[in-house]
């Protein structure tokens, strides 16, 4: 007579019961990775393990190679967010309170180095970025089959110079009104899109010029036709929303596509 099976510990059953839920399922698409099948579903599903593979080139770790600007570019990506995030609860996008809130950010609020650190933390990003596109243009991994990815780094490197240029005029100082009207003077001038610009004298529509001072590139990066609160609220909303989601997106697609192309590309 066969003895029955002893019955399973009360933790083993509410596991059991736990991972067979839909909800479970839902969240997890494989099951353990006790079988080489649900150990490749869990490489191939699962982000962290895209940034953090099981195996790499010994070259992908050499410091004298990759420089390490690609993840030092990243984690100042955190701090900005971060710092940025603790900004946000203390600064008001207005030309009344803004540059008394960047007083009060030095002098008053507790923890008021954050606004020194987001600031420091952006000059080191903008430099950690060009040395790592210097890095990949000097070592070649922006050859096929890696182009793709060396055109979203070239987007995500505009996008940086983008984020720094649209928080320098949220102290809203002189040297910050100043900065950004030049800056912005030059858009004026882009190809097609700026009234001053070359071939945006082609754009008419009858007797209406298409690009003119009410509708170049000018205008739209300011939200009118100077620096003041449009402008202010503008660049707002684009430095801690617009922008850095799109440069997040983009930078899950380009750590995505380092690990699909074979990881940090050997020296040459």
């Amino acid at each position: 007579m066969a003895t029955p099976p002893e019955p399973k510990p009360f933790i083993t059953r509410t596991w059991d019961y736990i991972t067979e839920t839909q909800i479970w399922k839902s969240i997890f698409r494989h099951g353990m990775p006790d079988t080489n099948r649900n150990r490749v579903l869990v490489v191939m599903t699962n982000v962290f393990l895209h940034l953090h593979p099981v195996k790499i080139r010994k070259s992908g770790i050499r410091l004298k190679f990759t420089w390490c600007m690609g993840g030092l570019t990243f984690f100042l990506f955190l701090v900005e967010t971060f710092t940025g995030l603790l900004l946000m609860f203390y600064y008001r996008p207005t030309v009344a309170y803004a540059y008394m809130d960047i007083i009060d950010l030095a002098e008053q609020v507790p923890l008021g180095i954050m606004r020194e650190i987001h600031r420091w933390g952006a000059h080191a990003m903008v430099i950690t970025v060009w040395l790592h596109m210097f890095r990949v243009f000097m070592t070649g991994s922006y050859k096929p089959p890696r182009e793709f990815n060396w055109n979203v780094g070239v987007i995500l490197l505009v996008l940086t110079l983008l984020l720094s240029f649209r928080g320098y005029l949220l102290p809203w100082d002189q040297l910050a009104i100043w900065a950004i009207t030049v800056g912005s003077n030059m858009a004026r001038a882009t190809p097609l899109l700026g009234h001053e610009g070359p071939g945006a004298q082609l754009l008419v529509l009858g007797d209406v010029k298409l690009v003119h001072a009410g509708s170049d590139a000018r205008f739209a990066l300011l939200g009118g036709r100077f620096v003041g609160e449009g402008a202010l609220l503008r660049f707002y909303v684009l430095h801690c929303v617009g922008i850095p989601l799109i440069a997040g997106i983009l930078m899950a697609v380009h750590f995505w596509r380092v690990r699909k192309d074979g990881g940090i590309s050997g020296p040459l």
